[in-house]
């Protein structure tokens, strides 16, 4: 029986959780339109739907506090009350509880009840009266979710359509993703193997293995596929909040809400989207009062979109705001000792963005719940990385910000650049790889001691992999893999690019762990190990 209880709480935290994401977005949508009777039968039914589950668990609090929002709106409905501000941040506020207390309920926690403060403000009449006063409510007993739905049923007509979906524990999905991994190395190296036989019958029946094997992987890797959607459902809410704290008018608009990635990824990413969003109003967008004074809405807005650009997803949060003063950020990294006087002069405007990004960086005199502690970007930048990922930002004076994110569709299979370099192969991250040119001695330029490269009258700091490996100069031919990293592009000088091919992240060998310049490392088409390489670290090296 407690096994069955536990299977009902987890298949209730999951149906919850959904549900507490969307009424976020709801709510702030009904906000701007209250006349909207779809919405607001919407926002009934959401907190109706999680205390009907809470119940039938015995969670008093989540029962409690969604039964006094759900009377509030239910007068909404009936025509007693108007939808006025209080009811909106109360029951905004009431949903940051019911979200703590899905945790407290996951972790295993006794959920600890809402303010009493808040469910007097939610129980007062749009008139001010004191509930004290009041002729008590009784208030509805819980019923089994199941009943809930057939009582709805008679209710929002409509035919309920057919389940067409099942939950499974995403180990077990690891564990395919993993299996079709193997299967890819093998068919990595059938390929690689069948130019030496010379066999037609082999020959198609590695190509049909091949067919099979990349439709296979399809298949498996949309079963772990998500819309970013699920994350960005949460962000009307966090807009709505970081604006009524620091008194900015900001409407959010979402794009490309219905593209896919690996659920890995969309948890991933939830962290570092707050902080852009939270950056983007706090910093970028202008109070309504100077943004009314030179030319501009009083509101502010801000695009969070998603998009897909062949095997990597494309994210950016843009808002139309004052923009970024690389003049700015540079006298405040050297005022916080970050950078020197020598340093700051010699910074261009891209590359004094990318000093947001060092740790302890802020533009902010004062530090407030939103901002100025130094700590957020760093963060995001290096999350970022971890997810074989890039940050940049472009930013017009007076115009806004853009920060542009592009992730792989997955974590399993990376599209990699396989390069020779002293006998030995390395891959490095496609999404990281702006170009592939023929080392020219002549371009070979030197600027503070450093080489450089000299492309297109723009210098390119130069890193020669076998230097960086310790092994000797060569004679004879040499690529420049034109590489785009955290700290700017790079120039990495290897002996021979190989091309193109899908790897198989896999866990760096235990003695290699310690040795830093590497990310992972994965097995060839013809059988050989390859390191992957952390580009990042090149930049810095």
């Amino acid at each position: 029986m407690a096994e069955s209880m536990d299977d009902i709480a987890a298949d209730f935290l999951v149906e919850a959780r959904e549900l507490a994401e969307r009424l976020g977005e709801e709510l702030v949508a009904l906000e701007r339109s209250p006349a909207d009777q779809e919405l607001l039968n919407a926002v009934f039914r959401g907190f109706h739907t999680i205390k009907g589950g809470a119940g039938f668990l015995n969670l008093t609090p989540l029962v409690e506090l969604c039964h006094a929002v759900e009377e509030q709106f239910g007068e909404v409905r009936a025509g007693k009350r108007v939808l006025d501000p209080e009811l909106c941040d109360g029951a905004q506020e009431a949903l940051d509880h019911v979200q703590r207390m899905l945790g407290e309920l996951a972790a295993g926690q006794a959920l600890q009840p809402a303010p009493e403060g808040l469910m007097v403000r939610l129980q007062r009449s749009e008139t001010g009266a004191d509930p004290a006063g009041a002729a008590p409510r009784a208030m509805a007993a819980p019923t089994h979710p199941g009943a809930q739905a057939s009582r709805r049923s008679l209710e929002a007509t409509r035919e309920v359509p057919v389940e067409t979906t099942i939950r499974i524990d995403t180990r077990r999905l690891d564990a395919i993703v993993n299996l079709v991994g193997e299967l890819v190395l093998a068919r990595n190296r059938l390929k690689t193997l069948r130019g030496s036989r010379g066999d037609d019958e082999v020959d198609r029946a590695i190509a049909a293995l091949d067919v099979a094997t990349t439709r296979l992987q399809s298949a498996v890797m949309k079963t772990r596929m998500q819309p970013v959607g699920r994350v960005f459902s949460r962000f009307p809410k966090v807009a709505r909040d970081v604006a009524r704290a620091v008194h900015k008018e900001v409407d959010l608009e979402l794009v490309g809400a219905d593209t896919e990635l690996d659920k890995t990824l969309v948890e991933s990413l939830a962290d570092p989207l707050v902080h852009l969003v939270r950056n983007a109003i706090d910093h970028g967008i202008e109070p309504p009062e100077v943004r009314q004074r030179i030319g501009k809405p009083r509101a502010g807005k801000v695009i969070l979109a998603a998009r897909q650009e062949g095997d990597h997803i494309a994210i950016e949060v843009r808002d139309d705001g004052a923009g970024i003063d690389p003049e700015v950020i540079k006298a405040k990294a050297r005022e916080k000792g970050l950078i020197d006087a020598d340093t700051a002069v010699r910074l261009g405007p891209e590359e004094a963005f990318q000093l947001i990004f060092l740790p302890g960086f802020s533009t902010k005199t004062e530090v407030s719940d939103i901002s100025g502690r130094g700590v957020g970007m760093d963060v995001v930048q290096s999350r970022i990385r971890e997810l074989n990922g890039r940050i940049t930002i472009h930013s017009r004076l007076g115009e806004g910000t853009r920060f542009l994110i592009r992730v792989p569709l997955t974590l399993a299979i990376l599209p990699a650049l396989l390069v020779h370099c002293a006998s030995r192969v390395f891959a490095m991250p496609l999404a990281s790889v702006r170009e592939v040119l023929p080392f020219q001695p002549g371009q070979l330029r030197w600027v503070d001691g450093r080489e450089m490269l000299d492309l297109r009258q723009q210098p390119i700091p130069l890193v020669f992999l076998r230097r960086w490996l310790g092994e000797a100069e060569r004679e004879g031919a040499a690529h420049v893999v034109l590489l785009i990293t955290g700290d700017g592009p790079l120039g990495l000088v290897v002996d021979q690019v190989r091309g193109r091919e899908e790897v198989v992240i896999k866990p760096m060998p235990r003695a290699l762990r310690k040795v830093k310049g590497y990310v992972g490392a994965t097995l060839t088409g013809d059988g050989r190990m390859a390191l992957i390489l952390d580009v990042d670290a090149l930049a810095r090296h």
